[in-house]
């Protein structure tokens, strides 16, 4: 059976978080809407991260630019590996005494 992933929207996460805020607890909050108190408490530590009171983890910001680099890392990754075998082919295309005697 496949797991069934619940996404959240933003705006969900954002009034979640203010209640917390407010003086609700996370299970509470759990109980009445469906998310996970500790998914709650994740929604809780990252907004403090994003507004500059977190624990010293990586903002949301910073997070999206280290999945940017990471997929442009193993972009760049592939081509140089394409471009060093094809210069290896060329290289031994353009070498005489490598080559195959075709008739």
């Amino acid at each position: 059976m496949a797991d069934k992933t619940t996404r959240y929207t933003p705006e969900f996460k954002r009034q979640m978080v203010g209640l917390v805020r407010s003086g609700r607890t996370p299970a509470s909050l759990a109980k009445e809407f469906g998310p996970s108190a500790w998914t709650i408490g994740l929604w809780v530590k990252q907004d403090a991260r994003d507004a500059g009171k977190g624990d010293g983890g990586l903002t949301s910001a910073e997070r999206e630019e280290l999945s940017r680099l990471r997929r442009e890392n193993r972009k760049l990754k592939e081509e140089r590996e394409i471009l060093s075998k094809a210069a290896a082919w060329f290289a031994t295309e353009s070498d005489p005494s490598k080559r195959s005697s075709r008739s």
